[in-house]
């Protein structure tokens, strides 16, 4: 299937690179662009998209508040964000991925792992910049502690929660799914279960409030955990 991009950029030079990189690959259809974020949550809800590749600094309307109208008026069909920005300042990186998006790229990326984010993306996956290290959102999430998170995963099975923690940890469903003897089926299930219930629409939200909550304590590190 071809995964169906809205590219939102300011800067005009760029956004063009960006439109031509990504229908280059016979994968990915660029269905609109948009200069600023208040265009870019018309289109969002008129072309319905696959994923939304999104810049953070822009007029009218910034990115982050983009973020949070296109998936909070999305229906049943919620796109994928990919944020791809000049900037990895913690509060970005933090709210971006706290408020919904699936990814997080600096503009430096190589073009070909700029289109394999999106694929990735596209298939539920999240992404994160290599610069941009787990360290940093632990330290951000620490002082981002809630009570009111922690008694959201009481709605959670023992076993979501279980998932949870694994999925906060960065570990893949295939690596999960080996390590408590389920098929990868039954996994994706307990995730798909587990974000409803906490009103979540992307892997990334799973890993912030895994922190929030303090079902992770910044630094801790799972066990006898298969390799990803």
């Amino acid at each position: 299937m071809t995964t169906r991009v809205l590219v939102v950029d300011d800067q005009d030079l760029l956004r063009t690179g960006l439109v031509t990189l990504l229908n280059a690959d016979p994968g990915i259809e660029v269905v609109g662009e948009a200069g600023d974020g208040a265009c870019a949550v018309e289109l969002a809800a008129a072309l319905r998209p696959d994923v939304v590749v999104m810049d953070i600094r822009m007029p009218v309307l910034d990115g982050i508040s983009a973020i949070r109208r296109i998936l909070s008026g999305a229906g049943e069909k919620v796109p994928r964000v990919m944020v791809l920005t000049t900037f990895d300042l913690p509060e970005y990186v933090y709210t971006a991925l706290r408020d919904g998006a699936a990814a997080f790229l600096l503009k430096d990326t190589p073009p070909g792992r700029i289109i394999a984010a999106v694929h990735a993306v596209a298939a539920g996956d999240m992404v994160i910049a290599p610069r941009i290290t787990r360290e940093l959102v632990e330290t951000y999430a620490r002082h981002h502690r809630s009570a009111a998170r922690a008694r959201q995963l009481d709605t959670l099975t023992n076993r979501e929660t279980e998932i949870l923690h694994l999925v906060g940890r960065g570990i893949t469903n295939s690596a999960i799914a080996q390590h408590l003897m389920l098929s990868e089926a039954t996994v994706k299930t307990h995730i798909k279960r587990l974000m409803s219930k906490l009103g979540l629409t992307s892997r990334a939200q799973a890993v912030v409030i895994a922190y929030e909550s303090g079902l992770i304590t910044p630094g801790q590190r799972p066990e006898k955990v298969c390799q990803v």
